[in-house]
């Protein structure tokens, strides 16, 4: 008796459409988008942009039902309107980018990076961002030494050690309502409180240090706590099983493997502090000239730079324009360097 032979089912091919079709819709869209804008009377680029994206959005969604069928078309439609999403998020920081480059690299030098503003008035070229620099520098690096630990210890302890209760709720909730207060209560809270210890005379960079602390401490717990859970029990367990003690596991597997998130949310909650202006002109005011004290005197730090430059007017904008420049440049290094460290102690697997 011959076996009966099955003919094998034949494959269905879904027709898809070829790699440039989409950048051809886009281009006739916005070649559309020109057109309308042209017979309306004026052309924008935020007309042709805006209205080229609604037809592209239609026409590439259409196309793809037409000739890949319903199941690709909403995946196209997905795509392109994820696409659109992220593009327009990048809007404001490009064009935040474009516009502090375009005004501030003109007056950016040597000379303005390594001079103050002692002996410079009203309409005055000269005078640099220096004091600034140095106010800016020591004051998020006091700040940061007393929030990072703080905060990374916090996210140890909610992660690793504490039991669901009374305390961890009250934490979490003290966290959660920290992150929310405006950094003006801070600065108002650092000044009261060093009004009280010290006296209302005294004015140092230490009291705007405690204010910034303030504000980054909730977002290094938050983020670290977020990068610990993170972290495959299973890796845990191994070590517990191997008979390593719980902090030694802690330090040397849990941090270890963490440590690139623990990174950026320090680097987020750096960012979130160095640009404050308002705690600072409360608690540490302005000055013209160097200070390397943050226990005694006024310091000046570059958003409160910025700000008074600007307030000036005239020669003194562009000085504001360069102080901004240079406070972001700043930023950009200390993304490098934490970059760097976190390459350099995370884990070989994770590199």
């Amino acid at each position: 008796m011959s076996a009966v032979t099955v003919p094998p089912k034949p494959v269905r091919r879904t027709r898809r459409l070829p790699r440039y079709v989409p950048w051809a819709v886009l281009a006739g869209s916005l070649a559309l988008g020109a057109l309308v804008s042209l017979l309306t009377g004026e052309v924008t680029v935020t007309g042709v942009v805006g209205f080229g994206a609604i037809v592209y959005v239609v026409a590439i969604t259409v196309t793809s039902h037409v000739v890949e069928g319903a199941r690709w078309a909403k995946d196209r439609l997905a795509t392109t309107l994820v696409t659109a999403a992220f593009a327009l998020a990048t809007i404001p920081l490009i064009s935040l980018v474009v516009l502090v480059v375009g005004n501030g690299v003109e007056r950016l030098s040597w000379a303005f990076l390594n001079d103050d503003m002692v002996g410079i008035y009203g309409s005055m070229v000269e005078g640099g961002a220096f004091h600034a620099i140095i106010g800016t520098l020591l004051i998020t690096g006091l700040a940061s030494a007393v929030a990072i630990p703080l905060g990374l210890l916090t996210a140890i302890y909610l992660t690793e050690y504490a039991t669901p209760g009374p305390l961890k709720r009250a934490i979490t909730v003290l966290v959660d309502v920290m992150t929310g207060i405006p950094s003006i209560v801070a600065g108002l809270f650092a000044a009261t409180l060093f009004m009280i210890v010290a006296g209302p005379q005294y004015k140092a960079g230490v009291i705007g240090a405690v204010a910034l602390a303030l504000l980054m401490t909730p977002v290094v717990v938050r983020s670290c706590e977020e990068m610990l859970r993170l972290v495959p029990n299973e890796l845990r367990e191994a070590a517990y099983a191997l008979g390593v003690p719980k902090w030694l596991t802690v330090l040397k597997v849990v941090l270890r493997t963490a440590i690139a998130g623990i990174t950026t949310g320090v680097m987020i909650a750096i960012a979130r502090v160095i640009g404050e202006t308002a705690p600072l002109l409360i608690t540490v005011g302005i000055v013209a000239n160097v200070n390397l004290n943050v226990w005694d005197g006024r310091m000046t730090t570059l958003p409160v730079y910025v700000y008074r430059q600007y307030a000036q007017g005239g020669a003194s904008v562009d000085r504001a324009w360069a102080g901004a420049l240079t406070l972001i440049l700043i930023v950009m290094l200390l993304n490098l360097v934490a970059r760097l460290v976190s390459k350099v102690f995370s884990p070989k697997g994770a590199r």
